[in-house]
């Protein structure tokens, strides 16, 4: 089977509140895109990438008048999707949900959020201690935990992540220094409850079989605050420097190994109107019973992948879609 993780950017912007597509040529929330080729764009990468089920990043808002797996169950229809099936957790504020849209003939999905003393559910508080400091944790936008159960095969625990954004913004060097500082808090925070959970859950049981999947907005080597706070985001969730059993993702390992060197990358911005800049932000974690069946990472990027290159229309389709791009996992169940 194969499972996906993707952001897709601005997806929201493309319902109305009845949750209808909204294809036509006025601008989408991308710079120069209209919403039909964003949409159309979006559409091509999943008939393309073909994957029995995705973690959309992004997703399209839920509130009381809107319903984010209502507006993707249209946009499935209206392209004939296989993944016609759309699941949401917690609904959060920010307008940018965590979904799994997946096809129901090929599997099943039920939200399973847990809790424990160490690591109670995504949607509430805890707090942690960072670098000797007591600090408030809380998810803007909590994770997606639920069982996903191929057709014919063994269930599997996705957790959907996207983590807090460390993009620092200000005035002065100073502002944008505190506020750097502030946003590394918060997304370590975040990890470190994560890292509870998968220590939870592999603890109750070593062979469980976890996927944590999603953007981390982190990465090891991204910034200067790494030095200051010993690690990345991403390492704590891993559990590289932990007592307990780690996860694997073969993307982060690489870049572990090669912080000052070249890496893959998941993503491609341009901010400020400069030139284009790459970052490794999508990782999917797998547990050690996992890894174990040898299972084949992929970043679908239209640069760095020579198929996807080679295929034009793919190519300018991600580019078009978002400005991230997908990581796909394909393993036996």
């Amino acid at each position: 089977m194969r499972l996906a993780t993707w952001n897709v950017a601005w997806f929201d912007a493309l319902f109305d509140d009845a949750g209808a597509l909204v294809r036509d040529d006025g601008w989408s929330k991308r710079w120069d895109v209209t919403r039909r080729d964003q949409a159309d764009a979006i559409a091509h990468v999943l008939q393309t990438m073909n994957a029995d089920a995705i973690m959309v990043i992004e997703a399209p808002d839920t509130s009381s008048r809107r319903s984010g797996a209502a507006a993707l169950r249209h946009f499935a229809d209206h392209y004939g999707l296989r993944q016609r099936a759309a699941l949401i957790g917690f609904a959060n504020d920010t307008r940018q949900e965590i979904a799994l849209m997946f096809d129901p003939d090929c599997g099943s999905a039920v939200h399973r959020p847990l809790s424990d003393d160490a690591a109670p559910r995504f949607d509430r508080s805890l707090t942690v201690t960072l670098n000797g400091h007591d600090i408030d944790a809380v998810w803007s936008k909590p994770p997606l935990e639920l069982v996903y159960t191929p057709r014919n095969g063994a269930a599997l625990s996705l957790i959907g992540v996207h983590a807090k954004s460390k993009a620092a913004h200000g005035d002065t060097a100073a502002e944008r220094a505190r506020v750097g500082v502030a946003n590394r808090r918060k997304q370590l925070s975040q990890c470190l409850w994560l890292r509870r959970r998968v220590d939870q859950m592999l603890r109750d049981d070593p062979a469980a079989r976890l996927v944590v999947l999603g953007d981390f907005n982190d990465g090891p080597g991204l910034d200067e605050y790494e030095v200051e706070f010993g690690q990345s985001g991403v390492e704590i969730v891993l559990g590289t420097q932990g007592d307990g059993m780690p996860l694997h993702d073969p993307h982060a390992q690489l870049a572990l190994g090669s912080r000052n060197g070249a890496r893959p990358a998941t993503a491609r911005f341009r901010p400020n109107d400069g030139p284009y800049l790459s970052a490794l932000l999508d990782y999917i974690m797998v547990s050690p019973a996992l890894r174990a069946t040898q299972p084949v990472w992929r970043i679908w990027h239209p640069f760095d992948d020579p198929e996807v290159f080679a295929d034009t229309s793919l190519r300018e389709a991600l580019l078009l879609a978002s400005d991230h791009f997908p990581v796909t996992l394909d393993l036996m169940v």
